[in-house]
């Protein structure tokens, strides 16, 4: 080889060992290992969760269900007289009392009608006076045998006919007076007043099928709905203990409208197998209007249960399950949920008093994962 050859040669060689020497880590010796983060092992890392404890408490037994208000009296009123509507005293929609003025009807026909009575009785009343002194008279006259008795007799029939004819004007009289009373329409219980129906100058009739106009009781009202038949003998059982009480919710509206349970209808209906139940409520506030469907929940009693918040139950293929957290590992225990009170939900089995479950996170962890606690979010 040349000179140059060798020199080439050289220079290949020392920039191969120098390729090979920057390749190698020179900071690490040789049967060096790497080590895990601090609080990891085995490559496993801590997956940030919320987490709950399971609480054992007194938990209200409940059933929810879709309630209808309904009111205690609805009074159609109608006229009982043919006859012209001469007043309406009362405000569509308003609220008004027992014995209120709300209809006049034109009475001037049985005003008369009543003087013409009076003045009939005034008349038999002046002839009963006369048969009655022609009585006197003719009693004295056959004690003296100055008249024959049937003058006597004569005059006593006379008498009794004029008495007679008293009683029946009496009656007629009566009778007016009580259809004169018909042209004053009073309420006849407490209540809200629908619209009217007719008004002033229209001409009404007893026969007449469209009412003048309806008044609804509000306050109490009932509420009624329907429970499932096993629940019946504990709702029995609740009403006997006085502890059967309801609340009433009114979609759209926050406030609450409470009550007691007062009625479970005597028979179970067969093609649904549900019992109807009627709930009496103050109502003072006329918080419940007739005909609004509202939600119901009914308290029957208080039990010993534990709870955990319903955000930590989980459903799978097998059932409901939740992640309890034991020594930063969450485990998968299956649970069986009994029912669900507002945001927590009580187990039966599965879980105990004291552990603590995950309520947020779970899509990031499986069974045997590494967890670790972290603050909840905020507005959650």
């Amino acid at each position: 080889m040349t000179k140059r050859s060798w020199v080439w040669w050289g220079l290949a060689v020392a920039a191969l060992a120098g390729a090979a020497w920057a390749a190698k880590p020179h900071w690490a010796p040789e049967g060096a290992v790497a080590q895990a983060p601090r609080g990891q092992s085995n490559g496993a890392r801590a997956i940030p969760v919320e987490i709950a404890n399971a609480v054992r408490k007194q938990v209200p037994l409940k059933i929810e269900a879709l309630g209808t208000v309904t009111p205690m009296a609805s009074v159609a009123i109608k006229p009982r007289l043919d006859s012209e509507i001469v007043a309406v005293h009362f405000a569509d929609g308003a609220a008004v009392k027992q014995g209120d003025f709300l209809f006049t009807l034109d009475s001037r026909s049985l005003e008369a009608q009543i003087r013409q009575a009076e003045g009939q009785i005034a008349r038999d009343q002046a002839q009963l006076e006369g048969a009655e002194r022609d009585v006197r008279r003719f009693t004295e006259l056959v004690a003296k045998n100055a008249t024959p008795v049937t003058n006597l007799d004569n005059a006593k029939t006379q008498a009794d006919m004029f008495r007679a004819a008293v009683r029946t004007d009496q009656a007629l009289l009566e009778n007016l007076k009580v259809q004169l009373s018909y042209c004053t329409i009073s309420a006849p219980i407490a209540g809200r007043m629908s619209t009217a129906a007719v008004k002033t100058g229209n001409f009404v009739r007893s026969a007449d099928v469209t009412p003048l106009a309806t008044i609804i009781q509000t306050a109490p009202v009932y509420v009624t709905f329907t429970v499932p038949q096993r629940s019946v003998p504990d709702l029995r059982q609740a009403i006997a203990a006085e502890g059967a009480t309801i609340e009433a919710l009114i979609p759209g509206d926050g406030r609450r409208a409470t009550g007691q349970v007062t009625l479970i209808e005597n028979t179970v209906d067969p093609a649904t197998g549900m019992a109807t139940i009627r709930a009496t409520m103050p109502n003072t506030d006329e918080l419940l209007w007739p005909g609004t469907l509202v939600t119901v929940s009914l308290t029957l009693r208080s039990e010993d249960a534990v709870t955990v918040p319903s955000a930590a139950v989980q459903v799978s293929q097998t059932g409901n399950f939740v992640y309890v957290v034991k020594d930063g590992v969450a485990t998968v225990h299956p649970v069986q949920v009994s029912r669900v009170v507002g945001d927590e939900s009580v187990i039966e089995g599965g879980v105990a008093a004291g552990d603590t479950v995950v309520t947020d996170g779970h899509l990031l962890i499986t069974n045997g994962s590494h967890v670790a606690p972290r603050e909840k979010k905020a507005g959650a």
